[in-house]
């Protein structure tokens, strides 16, 4: 097999092709006679591999296009497919981290991370053996045996990532996971996605507010208009990771990102 080219399941993908498609996709809400649109037209390819930030005004849809690729809500219209694959529901192909951790006080920190091994009747030594590999890429090694009650925001988060990895899901989906955390402990979790990126070339979707965050972090930005939302533009950010903050280039994006929200009437 060619070594450009990334298997999943059936499924084959050559190195720069659509990994993930979205076609048409729309989201309409019925209550009584009021009707609502909340996503119209909506296209996007994603490469394997890419990171791709979703900023938009608040309230826009972001979190409804992401669960809509997560199979926990159903398009009005459109498709979403992965690898080739429709995703017509929930699936071990898609991992998600929330923005509230969503953890289980009652569990150590690995036995957090090894929940969806344990669902999948993974056998107990290869299931843990399997998320220590996953704590020490998210730094909690030393934590493996901790509880949740013991630990910051910040490691609480690193632990969702790890649980959300684990699984070698083929997409990450990403709601404001850095959205609750201190502005320091946030730039601590910005490099440390930089450096898990590094590790596992995973393809993740991130859901943000911060223009700054999505600079940092992304291959391309997904700037959405207000509802209806609609994609506005996409925008490639052509440097390498990591990425210095304080350089012109670097501000001056950022600059033009945040412009381009304010016309749609909202502050970032």
């Amino acid at each position: 097999m060619d070594e450009n080219t990334t298997c999943t399941g059936n499924e084959c993908v050559q190195e720069g092709e659509s990994f993930i498609r979205i076609d048409n996709l729309s989201k309409t809400y019925q209550k009584d006679e009021k009707v609502t649109v909340a996503i119209e037209d909506f296209d996007l390819d994603i490469k394997k591999g890419e990171l791709i930030s979703i900023v938009g005004p608040s309230g826009c849809g972001k979190t409804t296009i992401l669960r809509m690729i997560a199979g926990l809500l159903e398009p009005t219209s459109g498709s979403i497919s992965i690898a080739g694959r429709p995703c017509s529901g929930p699936g071990p192909d898609r991992g998600m981290v929330f923005q509230d951790f969503a953890l289980l006080p009652w569990r150590s920190v690995r036995r957090n991370v090894e929940l969806g091994l344990e669902i999948a009747g993974m056998p107990k030594e290869e299931r843990k053996a399997r998320a220590e590999k996953y704590l020490e890429i998210v730094g909690l090694q030393d934590f493996a045996d901790s509880s949740i009650n013991e630990l910051s925001g910040g490691m609480k988060q690193r632990v969702g990532i790890a649980r959300a990895l684990v699984n070698n899901p083929d997409v990450i989906l990403m709601d404001e996971p850095f959205g609750a955390l201190d502005a320091q402990t946030r730039n601590i979790m910005q490099a440390g996605l930089v450096r898990i990126l590094e590790k596992t070339d995973q393809t993740i979707i991130f859901i943000t507010h911060s223009v700054d965050e999505a600079v940092f972090l992304s291959d391309r930005i997904v700037i959405l208009t207000k509802r209806p939302a609609k994609i506005k533009e996409i925008v490639e950010i052509p440097w390498p990771r990591p990425r210095d903050r304080a350089s012109p280039e670097f501000t001056a994006l950022r600059k033009r990102i945040l412009e381009e929200l304010e016309k749609e009437n909202v502050l970032q």
